[in-house]
Parts: C-alpha cells; structure tokens; sequence
C-alpha cells in the first residue's frame, strides 16, 4: 500500500511539474494569430481533443527542441501550383515577427508578395533511410508564405503564415521538430492536373484551422506580359526569379534571442514554370490580401532538400 501510494505521488509530483512548465512556457511563447503558435484544431475525430492539445502544447515542443536531432529530409515533389498576389506592403508589415522585416517591392517599395503554394510530396521523408523512403507515404502540402529579411545577417528568406499537410502524423511530426512550419491538417485536400492542361486545386480545412481554397486554372501557351504583378516587376520572368527560390525559410524565437534558418535546396529552373489562368476563391487569402488578383503558375516537378536547420543571434 505504502509503495502504491508512493507510485501515485510521484506521479502526482510529475503532472504538477508538467502543468506548471506547461503555464510558464505558455506565458513566453503567447498565442498569434499566424505562425507556430497560431489556435490549432484538428478538423475530424474522436481524437481531436488529445491531437489539439499535442499540437499547441509548448512543453512538447521544448523536449523536442532539446532531444530530437536535426536531420535532411528529401521529396520528390510534383504538381506544384503556385498562386500569388501582390499587395500593399503597410497590410502585410504587420504580420512579419519583430527580428525580422518585409521585404519591399515596387519603385517606391511599397508593395509586398503573398504566395501560397500547394504540392503533392514524393515519399517525404529522412535521407538517411536511402531507397527504403519510397515506402513512406506522399502527402498533399500547401504552404502559405511572406517574404522577409533578417536585418542582423542580411538574409534574405520566407516566413511561413501558416502551413498545412492532409496527414496527421505528418502535422504533428512538423510542429514538434521544425520550429519554421507551423503545420495544420487539412480535412480533405487534391490537386488533379489534367491531360486537357486543366488544374484544379481543393484545400479543405473541415472543421480544423487549416487555409482553405479552391482554383480552377488552365495553362497559358507562354509567360504573360502583363497582369497583376506588373506594379512589383517589370516582366514576367523578374517575377520568377524573385518567388520562385525558396531556399530559405526564416523563424524567430525571441524566448533563446534567435533567429531560425531552414536552408532548402530546389533548384527549380525558371523555363519550367508554366502560366496558369483561372479563378481562386479562398477565405483565408481574402484575409490576408483583401481584394487583391491573384496569378498563379505551376512547377511540374522538384527534387526537395532540406539540407540544415541554423540559427543567428536575434
């Protein structure tokens, strides 16, 4: 009896312990709206309840920051579709983290870049498992971007507003162990390129916190010359070469004093990109970019590598 009780005190001790960290942490790393510490919601299930608390615990993501080593993970990528707004950069300057500042478009840099790009993941996973990754599942992904600057260092990169897979297993590994993606599950998600060079793109977030968006496009025989973009680029091709690298993503934990670098390696050549034209409804968009056209393209394919996670004094 005496060694019963003795069993239910520690315990005891251990989940006071695991509460208390869990207010502290809380109390540092305060909900936003965008970001990792965006409200989570898993759209489906009796495990909901459980999977949230998982998702928005801070203690979980500590004891990961401190056990769970950095590793490069590859994808073969496929379908990537690109969709884009331009808009005022005083709409956007306010969602960007304090150590970091947008970066400004336009003759009198008074534009910024919205991108949100949606991708159907070849056998995503570690490099290190060789040939045996192409047993791993290939999951639908959309991630949802700014375009930011690290003043300290220079660097030039992405800050992700949010990001979303439709598995499960897939969210909660990213929100654990990549400080950068602040993963979401989608309910139901599909990207179908047609032979009759149709596209058409569903993110549906059910229930859950997730971006949503629906987009219907066709490819266009050339790159046009002119359309929304034309007040941030002069041409077409500027316009790839400034969005279309993603080789870097930025995160900020002001908690450690730091700056987070994903560096990522794509290499997508520009002449592969291909026109889209087409309508895009989306609420979460709306939210962000308010009335603003959107244009879109699409890679057809991309060898993805996260090479290393780094990090710069804030």
């Amino acid at each position: 009896m005496l060694t019963l009780l003795a069993v239910l005190g520690s315990v005891l001790s251990v989940g006071l312990a695991a509460w208390a960290a869990e207010r502290s942490l809380r109390r540092a790393r305060r909900q936003a709206r965008y970001g990792r510490y965006a409200p989570w919601i898993h759209p489906r299930g009796r495990l909901a309840a459980p999977l949230n608390w998982v998702a928005e615990s801070r203690l979980l993501r500590r004891l990961c920051e401190r056990v769970v080593p950095s590793m490069v993970f590859v994808s073969d990528v496929t379908d990537v579709v690109y969709v884009n707004y331009v808009v005022d950069a005083h709409r956007i300057a306010p969602l960007v983290p304090p150590g970091l500042e947008l970066q400004r478009l336009g003759e009198s840099c008074d534009q910024a870049m919205v991108t949100f790009l949606s991708y159907r993941h070849g056998h995503l996973g570690p490099a290190l498992l060789g040939r045996w990754r192409r047993l791993l599942p290939s999951p639908l992904q959309s991630n949802w971007r700014i375009y930011v600057r690290h003043p300290r260092t220079g660097s030039l990169g992405v800050y992700f507003l949010s990001t979303a897979i439709d598995r499960t297993v897939h969210a909660l590994g990213a929100r654990m162990v990549a400080e950068a993606l602040p993963m979401h599950v989608l309910d139901r998600a599909s990207i179908l390129v047609a032979e009759e060079d149709r596209i058409d793109l569903v993110l549906a977030p059910g229930h859950g916190t997730a971006p949503d968006a629906e987009a219907h496009l066709v490819r266009l025989p050339k790159w046009p010359t002119d359309g929304p973009w034309r007040c941030a680029f002069p041409d077409y091709g500027k316009m790839l070469a400034y969005c279309v690298p993603q080789d870097r993503a930025l995160s900020v934990q002001p908690w450690h004093g730091q700056v987070t670098r994903q560096e990522i390696s794509l290499g997508i050549p520009l002449d592969s990109c291909t026109a889209l034209s087409g309508p895009v409804v989306s609420a979460a968009a709306s939210a962000l970019v308010g009335n603003a056209e959107p244009f879109a393209f699409l890679v057809p394919r991309v060898r993805f590598l996260l090479e290393s996670e780094e990090r710069d004094l804030l």
